[in-house]
């Protein structure tokens, strides 16, 4: 359920407009297109906004990024923005065993955070993704 939270804020994040400066505007005149310009093309459809219950899961989501390292934070975001591990194990410099372990470490962590239990520091990862199942 943490990797579907975190999926869901990597979609919500995508999906949200472009941050642009105050006051954008652009200076090129918009293009009216005629009757005959719109034959045969299919229609564009919009994406919806999120939600702001979506909105406030993400959000949440990307705040338990905090209760692990950062290079296994990056790691859980970089899944969940759907990377590919050979791209994941390339920029942290790791087989994709020790980056899937980390993975599976870092959802075991949150998992533990949110039950409210404290992770032990002299355990093994394997320990700790083993009492999480």
């Amino acid at each position: 359920m943490v990797a579907d939270r975190l999926d869901l804020a990597a979609d919500v994040m995508r999906s949200m407009p472009p941050v642009r400066p105050q006051g954008y505007v652009s200076a090129w005149p918009e293009y009216v297109s005629t009757f005959a310009d719109q034959v045969e093309q299919e229609p564009r459809m919009k994406k919806p906004l999120p939600s702001p219950r979506m909105i406030t899961q993400a959000d949440e989501a990307m705040l338990w990024l905090r209760w692990v390292d950062k290079d296994i934070g990056e790691i859980l975001w970089a899944r969940a923005n759907r990377d590919a591990w050979k791209k994941i194990s390339w920029h942290h410099g790791i087989s994709r065993s020790a980056a899937n372990r980390r993975h599976e470490y870092g959802l075991a962590v949150i998992v533990w955070k949110l039950n409210g239990r404290t992770v032990p520091r002299k355990r093994s990862m394997e320990y700790v993704i083993e009492q999480t199942v």
